[in-house]
């Protein structure tokens, strides 16, 4: 095949996931259903794309998860994990254990005699299923820009980001019993948890602080290679950890909370380097996972794919998380509804079932179909629903009025040692209404005017500066809470019959976090 037709495909894929990530958006889609879906309408059963390397795609996955599970520790706040450590590790070992068990009895009793899989396999399946997938929490929570209650989104975080191990281990001594047939050494699988739990742990913080280390004092001419200096230590902990016998996916977490948590050069860039490679990553996982299944097979698990899919949203999800988080008497009963209705499955499931495949295990085709069909359930009955269920329960919040996003119309970096706050203000006709000079707008102290654009146009302001009607301005205050109420006095001032209000001002942080 030539390179030139796999690089016109390639993009091709690549240009119709993203235009349907934004298509999508708009109607509150997850951008990953979509992006399984452009897979599977170019896949064989679509436009022709014939692809069914498991080993691609296994290794596509585990890469794309590595970088992913990073990213998510090196913009999660340990101060905001502090508060829920014990939930959201309950979650994560207990909980997954709960779900995989609780699943796998379920469809023993319920589905055994349609699949005849026995209680090993049932179990082997529901153990593939049994973790929240970090790549669907992260992207849909923070993509969504839901605000939770409760500390409630640093626990599914913290849970989708360190419930992986548990499930990995489960899904590995499964197959072990599987393939090895006798009785099941539970002392045994105990005892590999432990020793994954621990090293990998271990391992993600002593590589974390080696590569803060590292970033801080190694000198590159070429500012560019500090973002790639961090991703390519980022792969060598996720690997060296693998043959650590410890749990990979767990250390590359840890390693990047323990990044994201200090202080390193290039911070910006190197966070707003990982934001594009975690866009890639779930693309390309979530299109090369799209391309290995047929969806005319799906057809053949469909009953047995919506029984799982209903018991795990319905009764085993929610069993095992009610259980899981008795201790913790800071959740109210929604909070838990609404801690059960995160479960997605996403692209993990379907990397351990394709493990399965490669590990020779019966009916392991019938199970990634089931997994496969699974995933897509969760995604559009749990991922497109989670605003609305967040706010049927009560445990969202109002959108910030001032959010904390990029400007769009200053492309400004400040250094994060720099604690002032940069907002931008669009001049209305009421602020104008005591003058139109700069100075006129009656700004608080510690506040300073640093650039004004019209139309087209920047430039820097002085107090004797005429404004207009649409100018931007940008400023920058250690005073939050003074400016804020400036410009909230000054946007309520009445010039005019009651127009209609609107939005005119955001304020932007300079680490630009949710």
């Amino acid at each position: 095949m030539q390179i030139e037709f796999v690089l016109l495909v390639l993009s091709l894929l690549f240009f119709a996931s993203i235009l349907a990530g934004k298509a999508g958006s708009r109607f509150g889609v997850p951008a990953l259903l979509l992006f399984l879906g452009v897979g599977m309408i170019f896949g064989s059963d679509g436009l022709g794309i014939r692809f069914d390397n498991n080993a691609v795609a296994q290794m596509v996955g585990t890469v794309a998860l590595s970088a992913i599970l990073f990213s998510g520790g090196l913009d999660t706040k340990i101060a905001d994990i502090k508060p829920v450590f014990g939930p959201g590790v309950t979650l994560a070992t207990a909980g997954v254990l709960l779900t995989a068990v609780s699943t796998g009895v379920v469809l023993y009793f319920a589905l055994d005699h349609r699949l005849g899989m026995g209680l090993m396999l049932c179990l082997l399946l529901a153990s593939t299923m049994s973790s929240t997938d970090s790549a669907s929490v992260f992207s849909i929570l923070r993509g969504k820009g839901l605000r939770l209650k409760h500390n409630l989104r640093p626990t599914l975080e913290l849970e989708s980001g360190a419930n992986d191990p548990m499930a990995y281990v489960m899904v590995l001594t499964f197959i072990s019993l599987v393939q090895q047939g006798g009785t099941p050494n539970w002392w045994s699988a105990l005892g590999m948890l432990a020793v994954q739990l621990t090293v990998g742990t271990v391992a993600g913080w002593l590589f974390g602080k080696a590569l803060v280390w590292i970033v801080n004092r190694i000198n590159i001419d070429n500012v560019a290679l500090y973002p790639i200096l961090v991703l390519a230590g980022s792969f060598f902990v996720f690997a060296a950890t693998f043959y650590m016998k410890g749990n990979s996916f767990l250390a590359v977490y840890i390693a990047g909370l323990v990044l994201g948590n200090s202080k390193f050069v290039h911070r910006r860039s190197t966070r707003n380097f990982f934001d594009g490679i975690t866009w890639l990553a779930q693309l390309s996982m979530f299109l090369t996972l799209g391309l290995l299944v047929n969806p005319s097979e799906l057809k053949t698990v469909l009953l047995p794919g919506l029984i799982v899919s209903f018991v795990m949203i319905f009764v085993t999800r929610p069993l095992a998380v009610f259980l899981s988080m008795v201790p913790f008497r800071q959740y109210t009963f929604k909070d838990r509804l609404f801690v059960s209705w995160v479960g997605l499955r996403g692209a993990v499931p379907i990397i351990f079932a394709i493990t399965c495949r490669a590990a020779g295990v019966p009916h392991s085709n019938l199970m990634f179909n089931i997994v496969f069909l699974c995933t897509l359930v969760s995604l559009v009955v749990q991922g497109t629903t989670l605003p609305l269920m967040a706010k049927w329960l009560g445990v969202s919040e109002p959108p910030e009025e001032n959010p904390r996003t990029a400007s769009s119309e200053f492309d400004i970096d400040f250094p994060e040692e720099i604690k002032s706050v940069s907002t931008e203000v669009e001049i209305t006709a009421s602020m104008l209404e005591h003058g139109v000079h700069l100075m006129d707008l009656r700004l608080p102290s510690q506040t300073l005017a640093i650039m004004v654009k019209r139309g087209e146009s920047y430039f820097v302001p002085t107090g004797k500066t005429v404004l207009q009607e649409g100018d931007r301005l940008m400023v920058l205050s250690d005073n939050q809470e003074a400016l804020d109420n400036t410009l909230c006095h000054l946007a309520t001032e009445e010039v005019a019959p009651a127009a209609t209000p609107r939005k005119w001002y955001s304020i932007f942080f300079d680490d630009s976090e949710e």
